[in-house]
């Protein structure tokens, strides 16, 4: 990795010293030759679709001190909530009962069969701040930073007993949502190549190294109108029931990318782009490199 961006910043200096190189003009400006700056500065703006592979974490088993998945129904972060803060395990009116309507602790039920499944990535808005310096008209290295913010979901259940007098048998399971929340920041080095010679619409395509910083935002639950937040470690006398350390880290891994380079004028250039990423999530015990995928606009500026 090293030796690839020490290679960089040469080519970099070397195509620096052909800009300061040219011709000055009897009236002392820079001739340009009808070039384009290298320079170029812009915004990106797409759809980022994130792989379901870490969304597991998001599923109320939670982390303990030292940031390590929680195995244990009995230590989970939903039993912790559920069972004890918000269902009267620390002697606390049973917020549970109220919330699915039924009389006590005793006419509802939640184990280790009924905790979240099915968690999903939700598409997301990804954002970036793209740089690109051209070495000729058709090769360009590009330096971009890229963030998003992931929404997960997910559903669990309850079980209530049927009420008195009822003429029903077996207890009614419910079911409700869970989500989680993720921050990533992603920062890729590569190469830009444009293939083909029109003036004002050719394909291109790219590739280099991608960086991605994970955090692990929020977690919470819904049941009916009562919101949990699964990473507030207080019971209701204030007193911290448990700690806990949220995983984050920076993984590596490459991206690739291809679509339609536009020349709008001598000022502006879009870009429309697919750009599968190869990248390294660090977050649960077990971080592997998965295929994301994103599509999107990009919009440059020519110094």
């Amino acid at each position: 990795m090293n030796k690839f961006i020490k290679l960089l910043f040469l080519i970099l200096i070397l195509n620096s010293t052909k800009l300061f190189a040219q011709e000055t003009t009897e009236a002392g400006s820079t001739e340009n030759n009808g070039k384009q700056r290298p320079f170029k500065l812009g915004l990106y703006i797409g759809s980022y679709f994130a792989n379901k592979y870490t969304a597991g974490v998001y599923d109320g088993y939670g982390f303990d001190i030292d940031g390590l998945r929680i195995t244990d129904f009995d230590k989970s972060w939903m039993h912790e909530k559920i069972i004890n803060q918000y269902g009267g395990g620390y002697g606390q009116p049973d917020q549970i009962a109220l919330a699915l309507g039924v009389n006590s602790s005793a006419d509802w039920f939640f184990t280790k069969e009924d905790m979240p499944i099915n968690m999903h990535y939700t598409p997301s808005f990804l954002l970036g701040l793209q740089c690109r310096y051209s070495v000729d008209d058709k090769n360009a290295i590009s330096l971009n930073l890229n963030v998003a913010k992931l929404k997960i979901a997910g559903n669990f259940t309850m079980s209530t007993r049927p009420p008195t007098g009822s003429t029903q048998i077996n207890n009614s399971i419910q079911t409700f949502g869970i989500q989680g929340g993720e921050q990533r920041l992603m920062i890729q080095v590569g190469y830009n190549r444009i293939i083909g010679d029109n003036e004002k619409a050719n394909f291109f395509v790219e590739g280099g190294l991608n960086m991605t910083y994970s955090q692990f935002d929020k977690n919470e639950i819904l049941i009916n109108n009562l919101r949990i937040d699964l990473l507030e470690f207080y019971d209701y006398q204030g007193v911290q029931s448990g700690y806990t350390k949220l995983p984050k880290g920076m993984g590596f891994g490459a991206y690739a990318g291809g679509g339609l380079n536009i020349t709008m004028s001598e000022k502006f250039t879009v870009q429309l782009l697919y750009s599968p990423s190869y990248e390294g999530i660090k977050i649960g015990n077990n971080p592997q490199l998965k295929w994301q995928h994103s599509i999107g606009l990009r919009a440059y500026y020519n110094f």
